[in-house]
């Protein structure tokens, strides 16, 4: 089967290879740059159509995986982005930089462990004076560890989850409110962990099904100003997460296998939902989750 069926046209089942990845682990967050293959976020791929030229956009984890993609993504079609990122990735984030401006769009960098509140406010507010604005907020770090035993899930664990997974986009976007322009978009990052929770991501599913109900309430609180609020569900994505606990050992050369199409999602392929949840395009959208799960409901 060729990937190609026609011009214009690719096979979603054949564009990515369908084979176990090697065994690899590393020490928390991660660094994608050292994973194999490395995680595609749209460096070779993505083609801007200037859907968002003029816009200034903030996304955390935009270092690597889905951030990434998303930072790439916005870029490419005209938006102005800053990232965050945890200062153990910051290789990463310097390859983005390096990336992008090389095209002329080179990324603000805001280092900071978003588990602080103080911290939360101050990628805010960083971002939006040194891009003169702020219309797209996407808080989209997080952290995941699995665990097959609720007994072996510590109080440390469940408060770095929850600070980083479900505070840290409060505090974010509670920061970001007063500053937001009405047209203005907030994208959150949920999972399909959300609505098909894992046996062993609990804390991590929990957090998720918080920051969906956050979303949707948020979006009806904000209409009135004029700005949208929606959430993207992701489901087995092949991102740093992955090797650096938040699956177990046992499962990580298989992520992704188990579902219709038989892979993994890769980041790039979020991408262009993002960008429609963040241009006029969707100027009818808000309060949605939208699912990018390859599937993983028909299992």
């Amino acid at each position: 089967m060729e990937d190609k069926l026609r011009d214009g046209l690719q096979n979603p089942l054949t564009i990515y290879p369908h084979t176990e990845f090697p065994m690899q682990k590393q020490r928390p967050p991660g660094i994608q740059a050292e994973m194999t293959p490395v995680p595609d976020c749209g460096e070779e791929s993505y083609v801007g159509y200037g859907r968002l030229k003029g816009r200034k956009a903030l996304i955390t984890g935009g270092d690597s995986g889905i951030g990434r993609a998303v930072a790439i993504a916005f870029a490419r079609e005209g938006a102005q982005v800053a990232i965050n990122y945890l200062p153990e990735e910051d290789s990463d984030a310097h390859s983005l930089a390096e990336l992008l401006g090389a095209e002329d769009k080179e990324p603000i960098l805001i280092p900071g462990n978003l588990r602080y509140e103080d911290v939360c406010e101050k990628v805010v507010r960083e971002a939006c004076e040194k891009m003169g604005g702020l219309d797209i907020l996407v808080p989209n770090a997080a952290v995941q560890k699995a665990q097959w035993n609720i007994e072996d899930i510590t109080g440390e664990q469940v408060r770095r989850t929850f600070e980083t997974n479900v505070y840290a986009p409060i505090f974010l976007a509670r920061t970001a409110v007063p500053l937001l322009p009405a047209g203005s978009s907030i994208i959150f990052t949920g999972s399909a962990e959300y609505y098909t929770p894992n046996r062993f991501l609990l804390d991590y599913a929990a957090s998720k099904s918080a920051v969906v109900a956050f979303g949707i309430g948020l979006a009806k609180q904000l209409i009135g100003k004029g700005i949208r609020v929606n959430t993207v569900c992701p489901g087995p994505v092949w991102t740093p997460l992955e090797v650096s606990g938040g699956n177990p050992e046992e499962l990580i050369t298989a992520h992704g296998l188990d579902t219709p199409y038989g892979r993994p999602g890769q980041p790039v392929e979020l991408a262009g939902v993002y960008v429609f949840l963040a241009s006029n395009e969707a100027s009818y959208v808000s309060g949605e989750v939208y699912g990018v799960t390859g599937l993983l409901s028909a299992h």
